[in-house]
């Protein structure tokens, strides 16, 4: 117990932990869709369009999270738009308006070389600088986030694996597409100080493709994923404790590490199933031809 309870004296570490906890289970939940979606390459993206949006923020002496919060939902609205028509891929979509923000916010830095803000932590994250703020802004991000996955569960259940059917019972599947780009854009925004920008995409999509690897089950697929996310989080936290290393890559790793536990586990009941399959079919065939014998008797009374 001492070892659990050791860093917990330090305001910070408690910070650093209850906001790597919301982060990883909202990053867990999120990603869930994200990765059933096909849109991993998203979060990574709209990152980046944060940083920028973060430094524009700066330059016009706005708050940190209103300009990354606007130039994320404008990077989400034009990348919605740019590939409604078809026309454009989402990966091309992505590339170019994301790349095209982060690089206006390199820009500016390099032009404005009088800056007095460090954006290492937006770029590389810094846990143990989370402030009263910032664990109310996650706090809010979570609540929000677990309330619109709830109230919203049938209409992205469709649109996640059937667009077309879930126009046809109605779903308006513009809207619930762009209401999940806002969800996943406050994501990445309250993550930035917690793993950094170039570390917020395997944040979302490991525990999602950990959890896909345990089950086939959507539900069971959303739990598990928020459950990995929180654990992924804890644990990092406390192992970065104990090596002196830093806080968003050891969760990270620590995810990682996690899948790599899965991924044979999953080769394991893939072995067991289709061993129980198989004596189950090689069951059935010794009953029925027992049965058959039964019925059908040789010439002389014996079994064939």
């Amino acid at each position: 117990m001492e070892f659990l309870l050791e860093p917990l004296e330090y305001e910070f570490f408690r910070h650093g932990l209850l906001a790597a906890l919301m982060v990883g289970s909202f990053c867990g939940l999120i990603g869930a869709h994200v990765t059933l979606r096909g849109m991993s390459y998203v979060g990574h993206g709209l990152s980046h369009a944060a940083f920028g949006g973060a430094v524009v923020g700066f330059t016009l002496n706005l708050n940190f999270y209103a300009g990354a919060g606007a130039m994320g939902l404008l990077a989400a609205i034009l990348i919605n738009r740019i590939t409604k028509n078809g026309r454009i891929k989402l990966d091309a979509a992505i590339g170019i308006v994301t790349t095209a923000m982060f690089a206006l916010g390199v820009a500016i830095i390099s032009h404005v070389r009088t800056f007095t803000q460090s954006f290492e932590a937006a770029l590389f994250g810094n846990i143990l600088g989370i402030t009263e703020i910032d664990l109310l802004v996650i706090g809010l991000v979570t609540a929000t986030t677990i309330a619109a996955m709830f109230f919203l569960y049938r209409p992205l259940l469709f649109s996640t694996f059937d667009n077309e059917a879930a126009q046809v019972f109605g779903i308006r599947t513009g809207m619930v597409q762009l209401m999940f780009s806002f969800l996943l854009t406050l994501a990445v925004i309250a993550s930035m100080n917690v793993v950094g920008v170039t570390m917020i995409a395997a944040t979302l999509i490991t525990p999602a493709v950990t959890a896909r690897l345990l089950t086939d089950s959507f539900s069971r697929m959303l739990i598990y994923s928020l459950l990995i996310g929180a654990i992924t989080g804890v644990a990092g936290m406390y192992l970065s404790y104990i090596f002196n290393t830093a806080s968003g890559a050891t969760i990270v790793l620590f995810g990682a590490f996690l899948f790599c536990l899965a991924l044979p586990a999953k080769l394991i009941r893939e072995k067991l199933l289709r061993s129980s399959h198989k004596n189950f079919f090689s069951d059935l065939m010794q009953s029925r031809l027992h049965g058959y014998r039964k019925r059908n008797p040789g010439p002389g009374g014996e079994n064939p």
